[in-house]
């Protein structure tokens, strides 16, 4: 294992250096169906088109601190991409999601780093959202409001991701300013079949509409998930029932339901 790390970490230095990453991006969706943004997410194409596994690498990457530099090549190459949809009137209204690390997040300079990523694309801030999970926002939440209110004054706004899924949900909602939740796509898978995952569903449509967020369900896949979500409020979605994540160059039909 130890020798098996030892070459993934290797071979992660050498992606960082060479830029060996690729954006794709997954499609979001209005409850008409029409496209509202994607979230950018990472992958690494090796030989022979196959793709090492994010699974794989991302926890390496946060234990050695290689998510850094990473994350901060997420965030330009999405913030660039962000630039061109806004610089034509058919997608200026799309949103970019960005997913940001626990490491990442807790560095000194990053609001420096975002606010510079912004700055340079020449971008509306206020069509970047940023994801956290709870294993951000643990720890010294002083610290976390303070980031988060410093990056929400330029305009980005917030999403805490997998919500459901850890144990500071509730607490965490009382005091950072998130706009968003996004429903685990655990629960939207197991709905079906469990009543359990169907009223925590629910609960969290209910408890946001009384908070005033957003809601956003991963994991879509079938017609009748989102109906079931269509019917209890929730307003946005994504899934492989609206598309796949893919590279810029394939989102021709993505496009078209702009």
């Amino acid at each position: 294992v130890v020798d098996a790390n030892a070459r993934m970490e290797a071979r992660l230095h050498e992606a960082i250096e060479t830029t060996a990453f690729r954006l794709f991006f997954q499609p979001q969706v209005d409850r008409q169906g029409k496209l509202t943004g994607a979230e950018a997410l990472i992958r690494w194409p090796v030989a022979e088109g196959q793709m090492v596994s994010p699974a794989e690498f991302i926890p390496l990457a946060e234990d050695t601190g290689q998510i850094v530099p990473i994350g901060l090549w997420v965030l330009r190459t999405a913030c660039a991409q962000l630039a061109l949809w806004q610089s034509q009137a058919q997608t200026r209204h799309l949103t970019m999601a960005v997913n940001v690390s626990a490491r990442q997040f807790h560095q000194p300079d990053f609001v420096a780093s975002v606010r510079k990523c912004v700055t340079a694309a020449g971008i509306d801030p206020s069509r970047l959202k940023l994801e956290l999970t709870e294993g951000v926002i643990l720890g010294d939440s002083n610290e976390v409001v303070a980031r988060m209110n410093q990056l929400r004054e330029l305009g980005i706004h917030f999403a805490l991701d997998d919500f459901g899924t850890g144990y500071s949900s509730l607490s965490c909602l009382k005091r950072l300013p998130f706009d968003e939740l996004k429903i685990d796509q655990s629960f939207i898978r197991d709905m079906a079949s469990n009543e359990s995952s169907e009223a925590i569903v629910l609960a969290i449509l209910s408890m946001s509409q009384a908070l005033d967020l957003e809601v956003l369900a991963e994991g879509v896949e079938t017609p009748i998930q989102r109906e079931f979500l269509r019917l209890h409020g929730c307003e946005r979605y994504q899934g492989y029932l609206f598309g796949k994540p893919q590279p810029i160059e394939n989102w021709a039909d993505f496009l078209a339901m702009t």
